[in-house]
């Protein structure tokens, strides 16, 4: 009947019976898989793209932090360093230990990979560049990167290897542990966001939120540098401890793809800070969303970097004292700070905050921040001088 009313809808039905007949429904879901196939590759492809420059510009940087060169024969400026380790990596021999669960065992890195992927799917890279916008995603990110503890568990279990199961239950015990001050961090994100979608979240960036709870951000930072297993967390793979910690008996294609999402983490675990706490694709019109994310992006990646550049390993006693004692400490006075400041600066009716207040709750934050953190420091600090002092004492009476 409304086709006979109006002939622009006439129009319409016609096309629509016409693209119907063209194209029946089984085709019309190809179509739509194919496309979703295409995009998906598309986003992988330049993931690993990005990861292998990443782990030339990683060798590259930590090379000049330590007075060496660095990859420099593969290529100018050592940038084919990557394909030759691909290459090499593919024609090794792919060895599996004869009591190992072979099923198991060829699937961790399987999960390893994919657990790494899956995260970039709900990120805004800009106003309307992300795969899929749910509106739980920070939920989806916490749920996905869990899994990563099992797909490591996995690969040290299957392996019948003391080095490596060793390597996977530290794993076990530090990154669950970590998972926990990270958490009590993201709560502080949703108070002053009221939403769980990643694209609410950088909206309501108006004042990024590194400013306005910089002990959040801190709790979130050093849990994130622990999950992914970097210095001075990097407990997991302690060299000189545990040959190669749970990854120790794989070898060829099998330990290209460990590599490849070891690498890769560091780049989705920045891409994750960016969005929460630097505002995510926001900066000034002059040029696309997607580059100010880019350069917000790099600067975490190098931040990162500088830190394994300077910093010693930690033991795993300090690892674990650290998440229980001044991190989850300070991941719960975040919370509720936070907490009390939305209570008395959120509008009761639209639950919005403004931008001055935001800059009040910033000052307040700051101060606290300065207070604790020089607090904690010199807590730790003189409980070294006693341990120093003791030992001291202990080797000159024996």
């Amino acid at each position: 009947m409304m086709c006979e009313q109006a002939e622009g809808l006439v129009n319409f039905c016609r096309i629509y019976k016409i693209y119907e007949f063209i194209l029946p429904s089984w085709l019309s879901s190809f179509t739509y898989f194919f496309s979703a196939i295409t995009l998906a590759l598309t986003v992988i492809n330049i993931l690993i793209i990005s990861t292998a420059l990443y782990t030339w510009f990683e060798r590259r940087t930590l090379a000049r932090f330590q007075s060496r060169l660095g990859p420099n024969r593969w290529g100018p400026f050592g940038i084919l360093q990557p394909i030759a380790d691909v290459i090499k990596a593919i024609t090794k021999e792919d060895t599996v230990p004869e009591s190992a669960d072979k099923v198991v065992f060829n699937m961790a890195p399987i999960l390893l990979i994919i657990t790494t992927l899956l995260v970039i799917i709900v990120i805004p890279l800009g106003p309307n560049s992300f795969m899929g916008s749910l509106n739980i995603g920070i939920i989806f990110i916490i749920g996905i990167t869990s899994m990563n503890t099992i797909s490591i568990f996995m690969g040290g279990w299957a392996s019948r290897n003391k080095y490596a199961m060793f390597g996977a239950m530290r794993s076990v015990a530090m990154l669950i542990t970590y998972e926990i001050p990270m958490g009590i961090a993201i709560v502080g994100i949703l108070l002053l966001s009221n939403s769980l979608a990643l694209s609410d979240i950088v909206l309501s960036q108006t004042i990024p939120f590194f400013i306005i709870q910089p002990i959040g951000f801190f709790v979130f930072f050093a849990a994130s540098i622990a999950e992914i297993s970097r210095t001075p967390f990097d407990q997991i793979e302690a060299e000189s401890e545990l040959g190669s910690g749970f990854h120790t008996e794989y070898s060829g294609i099998k330990f290209a793809i460990i590599t490849l999402a070891e690498f890769m983490a560091p780049i989705i675990s920045a891409i994750v800070i960016t969005t929460l706490y630097l505002g995510g694709f926001k900066g000034p019109s002059i040029l696309p969303a997607e580059f100010w994310f880019s350069i917000k992006v790099f600067g975490v990646i190098f931040f990162m970097l500088w830190i394994r550049a300077t910093w010693p390993r930690l033991r795993i006693d300090q690892i674990m004292n650290f998440a229980w004692k001044p991190l989850f400490g300070l991941g719960l006075f975040n919370l509720f700070s936070i907490a009390i400041e939305v209570f008395f600066f959120q509008d009761k009716v639209t639950g919005f905050i403004s931008t001055s207040h935001y800059w009040i709750m910033a000052g307040i934050n700051w101060v606290f921040a300065i207070l604790l953190f020089f607090g904690i420091t010199q807590i730790i600090g003189n409980k070294n001088k006693e341990k120093i002092k003791h030992s001291y004492k202990t080797n000159m009476i024996s």
